[in-house]
């Protein structure tokens, strides 16, 4: 995480940012969609300030007739872009401990909510690797003086309630993906022998490799294999000292991933993808540095975003540099203090579809579940959980990040292609998809006030009124 000003400023700019690229105002119409047709019925669900994300009046299709309406949204399915992994959020040791704090039956149902396949179908999830700033402590899998041998190295802690809190997660979910980012070595591997702040030591590169080995090798013995993993969250800050981080120089980063990580897996047999920077889109240079350093491409072809700094468009350099490498957006989340905290799902809408417009194939949001404080934290920090729970009633509420999620990972299937949508007079956001058995969703973003909306598929149209601040998807066969 990043300071929660900042934060304040990345969902300001990111939605101003949103509106100018997804909208395509002033684009014109996609010529191959004009060979396009479309039949039956379209299902529409809607969230906005009288429901969230709640079957609506369906609509029909229609042969085009005369000139396009003033708002229109032109839809070319032949010409497609990146598939998509999932979505989901963060299982935070502060996440993990929340969940902990319901009894069994509360917590499957709201897991059977959450991660079904016919529910929420949250897929790709984020663990932390010892301690982040959402913990209830600070610790890592080998504290205490320099153990290069890492004969102390355990998982112990985190068989209390983040191992069972994984296993059920994944019980309801058996396709979970889930990557795994340390927020620091062990003390004894950094110049300032503490988890928070200070800086990784070279030396200690080999021992670190084996550490993330050992970590992998640990919870696949526990029943919770991790697809991936990164090699640090927020690999240019310190945090000032504040909470576990750990900066990483670009050539450090490079020459871990293809001196000692990337032959660690290989010698290991360790299949989990390794993804790099994990951090803000103005390090867009760094990951191309790090991309073009001989043998780093060898072991890793991943580039893990966070949105806090810079602009969306930033990445697609990496993207032109590297058409092969693929992105994913790892980190964002509400502050429980906003005063729009549980309705600001239009602007996290305009959030996500910018960062799917610029080739991202999943988003992963900030901590699962924390109480109605924000808490546990090692800060005091006032993240606000994608899910509440109430510390003493136990009482579970849902913010508006994770109403704008239900219009995406409801509907958008692991496999899907997004395909090209064009926008023509008009402010709303939008983004088009195609799921492996062949049906289509486009999600509409109206961060403004009430107004009609004609989508067109080839010679076929459909209108839709949009509710002022409000989400809307589309799904037809």
């Amino acid at each position: 995480m990043i300071r929660e000003s900042t934060r304040r400023d990345f969902l300001k700019v990111s939605g101003l940012s949103t509106a100018a690229v997804a909208s395509g105002a002033g684009i014109g119409f996609p010529a191959a969609a004009q060979s396009a047709s479309a039949t039956g019925n379209i299902s529409v669900w809607t969230t906005d300030d009288k429901q969230r994300c709640s079957r609506a009046p369906s609509l029909s299709w229609q042969s085009v007739t005369g000139s396009p309406a003033a708002n229109t949204v032109a839809l070319d399915p032949d010409k497609k872009f990146q598939p998509i992994l999932g979505f989901g959020a963060a299982f935070t040791d502060a996440a993990c401990f929340t969940f902990n704090r319901l009894d069994s039956a509360a917590r499957e149902q709201l897991f059977h909510k959450l991660f079904s396949p016919s529910e929420m179908n949250f897929s790709v999830c984020r663990t932390c690797i010892g301690a982040s700033d959402y913990s209830a402590s600070v610790y890592s899998f080998d504290d205490g003086p320099p153990d290069p041998d890492l004969q102390r190295f355990s998982i112990e802690h985190d068989r209390a309630y983040i191992l069972p809190v994984l296993r059920e997660a994944r019980k309801a979910n058996p396709d979970l993906f889930l990557f795994s980012s340390p927020w620091s070595p062990p003390g004894w591997m950094k110049s300032n022998n503490s988890m928070l702040g200070g800086n990784m030591q070279r030396k200690h590169m080999p021992a670190y490799a084996n550490y993330f080995v050992k970590f992998l090798q640990g919870y696949e013995a526990e029943g919770v294999p991790v697809q991936a993993i990164t090699v640090q969250n927020e690999v240019d800050t310190d945090q000032d000292g504040r909470m576990p981080a750990c900066t990483w120089p670009m050539e450090y980063e490079a020459d871990f991933v293809r001196q000692h990580l990337g032959p660690a897996f290989e010698r290991a047999g360790v299949k989990a993808k390794i993804w790099i920077i994990d951090h803000n889109y103005n390090l867009w240079g760094r990951a191309i540095g790090e991309l073009e350093t001989p043998g780093v491409h060898k072991y890793t072809n991943a580039i893990a975003w966070h949105g806090y700094v810079g602009q969306i468009e930033w990445v697609d350099r990496v993207q032109s540099a590297y058409p092969d490498i693929e992105m994913y957006w790892t980190e964002g989340g509400p502050d429980y203090t906003w005063p729009d905290y549980t309705t600001d799902w239009a602007k996290w809408s305009k959030t996500f579809t910018e960062i799917l417009r610029h080739s991202c194939r999943s988003i992963t949001a900030w901590n699962f579940a924390l109480d109605e404080v924000g808490k546990p934290n090692i800060g005091p920090f006032s993240c606000g959980g994608l899910v509440q729970v109430h510390s003493q009633t136990k009482e579970i509420s849902y913010c508006g990040q994770y109403w704008a999620f239900a219009h995406y990972s409801r509907f958008i299937k692991r496999g899907a292609r997004r395909f090209d949508s064009q926008g023509s007079g008009t402010e709303i956001l939008h983004a088009a998809f195609e799921n492996p058995d062949g049906k289509r969703v486009v999600v509409l973003t109206n961060p403004g006030a009430g107004q009609k909306c004609d989508i067109r598929l080839g010679n076929q149209t459909a209108s839709i009124s949009l509710t002022p601040n409000s989400v809307t998807t589309l799904e037809w066969s």
